[in-house]
Order: structure tokens, then C-alpha cells, then sequence
């Protein structure tokens, strides 16, 4: 039965309606923010909630037990608890005027709690919480407030403990009393220093996560790799055998005018999108694209012995897929592919928008073939054809002109033989 009952509110949506009201207070007052900030001010709306929770749950002891003894107790700690739910406000003004308002009321409330309990209550030892709090919710480069306030939660700590013994106390309370308000002191603040630094951390974590995985996004998850280990390191390297490819959509210019910016957008998306989609099935490391051309390269970070089968491959994957979305788009796409093997140079280049590159005679003669391609074929050199003259049909085109290198012996790549060419 229990189970039932169990799956009945899994099914109705009430977790995802109470996790989405969840995100809503803690995202509360952030929004403007940059996300670094953002991220500070949702750890800080999760450290007020918890001190409100447990703050409240004094207030319901003390009233339960005799509200005209702990009346000025009760009374302090509401006040804590409103200043407490108020900060997600006050984000609108400042992003540190809501850790400042929190901060200084506890300085100031745990002080006066002091002075009416004395300090066998052990409520001072919640000042503890505000050596490590004001690193999260007011951000490093504020180091002089933060050390400012730590500072202030020593001082008022120790202050507190001479100046309130326990024969100075303005009430006196029972020493079973002051056991449970000393053990509910220690609970609350190891359970808010525990869940402020695991949040912060797992926010972190999950931006870290976040940015690595954009930065494999752009860059080979090698090259990766080799920046996080030498961040200050210069990624080159020169390859002794490698394959490129450039494909280019013959009279897009035309095309795109006809199909107006939005069409064009969406027309070139689920092109490259599917191209990345074969760059990866086939193994291939797209270098970048240019408008409606694209740049990619087999054999680099990471070098392969059949380079040039895959990018072979990857050549006819990629006349397939134009036709698709061409067909999608209702309009017709012609192709040109040329592809180049050879010795290369790679690595990354630029500072603030970092780019895997590959440039060479060989990346050189990879674009002169494509540009004097047969439309709606792919161009190869006679390295690429040599490499894989066992896999793949070819047609002998002679010797074309090429721009800067004279004529050049080059073919067009045919079907693929044996179990591929069945694939097909």
C-alpha cells in the first residue's frame, strides 16, 4: 500500500512541482546577473533559507516550552528569520547587499543572544559559520570585506566569551537547557557550513563540467587534454601524414539571396549539423566551417594509420547528407569535395576565441581541388588515391591546372568496394 502511495505522488508530478518551486527561491533576485555572480547569489539564497529553517525551529522550542522567559530570545531570532527570507530581495540593489545585511544581523543577534544566555549556551559558536560564508557569498575580489567581517565574527566570538561567563548571565537556565541549546547551536552550524561548501562546491563542479564540455566543443578532446595539463602551453605540431577535406556548395550565393536569412540559417544548420554528426561516426576532426564550406582532417590531434579511408568515407556520407537536406529544404544542392593527403601543421591559435587549425601545402592543395572539383563530385589527390586504391573505385581525370602548383594529376574517388560499398 505504502508503495503504491509512493508511486501515485512520483507519477502525479509532485516532486518535479515541489523541485521546480525549489529552483524558483533559489534562483530568486538572480537573474541580471553574470553567471559567476548569478551562481554566488543562488549559494547565498540557500545559506538564508537554512538559517531561517533552523532559526525557526528555535523559535517553535522556546515558545513551546515558556514564551515570557525566552520572549526576547523568540523575538530576536524572527527578526533573523525575516532578514533572512528578505536578502533573495534585496539582490535587486547590490549583489553583496543581501550577504551584508545577513552577515551583520547575525554579528549583531548571536552577540545579544549572548549576552541573555551567557556562554554555556554555546551560541557563540556560531560565529564559526561566518569565517567561511563571506568567501561564498561575496566573491574573492572583494577580499578586504570578507576579511573584514571574519575578522568581526573572531572578535565578537572571543569578545563574548569573557565577557559573558556564566555568572553574568541576564536569566539563568537550567544546565539541561543550556545542553540543548548548546548541541542545537552545533547542529545548526555544522549542517549550514556542510550544505553552504557542498553547494558551492557542486555548482562548481557543474560549471567546471559545463565549461569543459564546451571547450571539447570546439577544440579535439586531446588538445583538451594538453591545455588543462600546460595551460600556458603552445599546442603545435607537425604531422608527417595526414588527409583534409573541403566541401563547398556550388552557386549558394544565388540560393541563399532566394531563400532569404531565416531559410538560409536553418538550411546551413542542418547541414553542418549532420556533417559534425559524420565527422564523428567516421572518425574525423572537423577544423571549422566558412559560410557554406567545410574544413575537416583525418589523422590529427591524434594520428591513424587510415586516414585517408576515412576521410574517403566521410566524403560520400557527406554527398549523401546534402542531398537529404537539400531534399528536406525543397531545393536542389550541388557539392564540391576535394581531398588532399600529406605532411601538415597543426595547432592552436589565437587567445581569446582559441582555434584548432591545419594549414600547409597540403591543407592548400585540399581547397584547390575542391574549387576545381566536378560539381557534385569529390576531387582527390594521387596520395589519397594511392592509400586507398584497394577500397574505393576511381576515374582518372588527368592532369588539371591548380592554382599556384601547375598541373596535378588528380581523380574522382567512385563507390566503395567490399562490405562498405554493400553498406551503401
Amino acid at each position: 500500500m505504502w508503495e503504491q502511495k509512493v508511486e501515485a505522488i512520483l507519477s502525479s508530478g509532485v516532486l518535479k512541482a515541489i523541485g521546480r518551486a525549489a529552483a524558483t527561491c533559489r534562483d530568486y533576485g538572480t537573474q541580471g546577473y553574470n553567471d559567476d555572480i548569478a551562481r554566488r547569489l543562488k549559494i547565498l539564497n540557500v545559506v538564508c533559507y537554512l538559517i531561517a529553517f533552523f532559526t525557526a525551529l528555535y523559535v517553535v522550542e522556546h515558545f513551546q516550552v515558556n514564551y515570557d522567559f525566552w520572549k526576547p530570545v523568540i523575538w530576536i531570532n524572527l527578526f533573523l528569520i525575516v532578514v533572512a527570507l528578505s536578502v533573495p530581495f534585496l539582490h535587486r540593489y547590490s549583489d553583496i547587499a543581501g550577504g551584508l545585511t545577513i552577515a551583520t544581523a547575525e554579528l549583531i543577534s548571536l552577540f545579544v543572544i549572548m549576552a541573555y544566555l551567557g556562554r554555556s549556551s554555546g551560541v557563540h559558536i556560531q560565529y564559526v559559520g561566518l569565517a567561511a560564508a563571506p568567501f561564498v557569498i561575496l566573491g574573492l575580489e572583494r577580499m578586504k570585506l570578507i576579511i573584514f567581517l571574519v575578522l568581526s565574527a573572531l572578535a565578537l566570538h572571543i569578545t563574548s566569551w569573557f565577557m559573558f561567563p556564566g555568572d553574568l548571565d541576564l536569566v539563568k537556565v537550567s544546565a539541561d537547557q543550556l545542553d540543548k541549546i548548546y548541541v542545537n547551536a552545533a547542529i545548526a552550524t555544522f549542517g549550514i557550513v556542510s550544505a553552504t561548501v557542498y553547494y558551492a562546491f557542486s555548482l562548481a563542479e557543474r560549471a567546471k563540467a559545463e565549461t569543459d564540455q564546451l571547450l571539447r566543443n570546439i577544440l579535439p578532446h586531446s588538445v583538451v587534454d594538453r591545455l588543462k595539463e600546460n595551460p600556458g602551453e603552445t599546442i603545435s605540431d607537425s604531422v608527417d601524414s595526414a588527409t583534409v577535406l573541403f566541401s563547398d556548395l556550388k552557386g549558394f550565393v544565388p540560393t541563399s539571396k532566394a531563400l532569404g536569412p531565416a531559410k538560409t540559417v536553418a538550411l546551413l544548420n542542418d547541414l553542418m549539423k549532420a556533417f559534425d554528426e559524420l565527422a564523428a561516426r567516421n572518425g574525423v576532426e572537423k577544423i571549422k566551417t566558412i559560410g557554406d564550406a567545410y574544413m575537416a582532417a583525418s589523422g590529427v590531434p591524434e594520428p591513424v594509420d587510415d586516414h585517408c579511408c576515412r576521410m574517403a568515407h566521410m566524403a560520400h556520407d557527406m554527398m549523401r547528407a546534402a542531398d537529404d537536406t537539400a531534399a528536406k529544404h525543397g531545393i536542389e544542392l550541388i557539392m564540391r569535395i576535394g581531398i588532399a593527403s600529406g605532411p601538415l601543421m597543426a595547432g592552436v591559435i589565437g587567445a581569446q576565441r582559441l582555434t584548432y587549425d591545419v594549414w600547409g601545402d597540403t591543407v592548400n592543395l585540399a581547397a584547390r581541388l575542391e574549387s576545381s572539383s566536378v560539381p557534385g563530385r569529390i576531387q582527390i589527390s594521387r596520395e589519397v588515391k594511392d592509400a586507398i586504391a584497394e577500397s574505393f573505385e576511381f576515374e582518372a581525370r588527368g592532369a588539371v591546372e591548380i592554382k599556384g602548383m601547375g598541373p596535378v594529376e588528380t581523380w574522382l574517388l567512385g563507390a566503395a568496394l567490399g562490405a562498405r560499398r554493400a553498406a551503401d
